[in-house]
C-alpha cells in the first residue's frame, strides 16, 4: 500500500461556490513539512463576487485579472507539484472546513484539467476532531478548540498562510492520536 502524503490546502474564494464564484488563491503544503509548500493567485473567471468575500481576503479582481495565472495552467502546475511531492505516495486533501476548499479546488481540477489528483474526497480537520475527541460539531470551530490544537498565530486569510497554519493543528492531532492509542 502507498504511503499516505497528507496536503493541506486553503483557498481564497470570490464566493461560496465554485463555477459561479472565481477561485482567487490556493495554498498548499505537506503536513509535517510545511516549508514544502505551493501557493498561486488565479485570473478570476467572472466578475461574480460577494463583497464580504473579497473584504475578508484583501485579493483585488482588477488586479487579479491583469497579474494572476490563468486557471487551467495554475491548475496545471499544482498537479505537478502534488506528483513530485507525493512521489510514489497517495496525494490526501487536508483541510479546516474541507467541504468548501475541496469543492472549488475539485471543480477547478475537472474544469480545466478533466481530473482531480486527490480523488474523490480528502480529510476535513474538524470532522476528525469530533471523531478523535467526541465533542459535537458546534465544538470543533478553530477558537473552540482546546489550546493545544489551536492556530499559533491568527488568520490572515492567505492561503499558503492558512494552509500552513492548518497543517499544523493536523499534525498535532495526528500526533495526539498516536499517543492516545499508545496509552491504550
Amino acid at each position: 500500500m502507498n504511503e499516505e502524503i497528507y496536503i493541506s490546502v486553503d483557498i481564497e474564494a470570490a464566493g461560496p461556490i465554485p463555477g459561479q464564484y472565481s477561485m482567487l488563491s490556493l495554498g498548499a503544503c505537506i503536513v509535517g513539512n510545511a516549508g514544502e509548500s505551493f501557493y498561486v493567485e488565479l485570473k478570476p473567471i467572472n466578475k461574480s463576487v460577494v463583497p464580504e468575500a473579497i473584504s475578508v481576503s484583501n485579493l483585488n479582481l482588477e488586479v487579479l485579472e491583469a497579474n494572476g495565472r490563468d486557471p487551467a495552467a495554475a491548475m496545471a502546475q499544482l498537479r505537478t507539484w502534488i506528483g513530485d511531492v507525493s512521489k510514489n505516495g497517495t496525494p490526501v486533501f487536508v483541510g479546516f472546513n474541507a467541504t468548501f476548499d475541496w469543492s472549488f479546488v475539485n471543480w477547478y481540477f475537472h474544469r480545466f484539467l478533466g481530473e482531480n489528483p486527490f480523488g474523490f474526497g480528502g480529510i476535513d480537520i474538524k470532522s476528525y476532531y469530533m471523531g478523535f475527541s467526541g465533542c459535537s460539531w458546534n465544538e470543533t470551530r478553530s477558537s473552540r478548540l482546546p489550546p493545544e490544537f489551536q492556530q499559533s498565530e491568527p488568520l490572515t486569510h492567505n492561503a499558503l498562510d492558512d494552509a500552513r497554519a492548518q497543517a499544523s493543528v493536523f499534525q498535532r492531532m495526528l500526533t495526539a492520536r498516536s499517543i492516545k492509542l499508545d496509552d491504550a
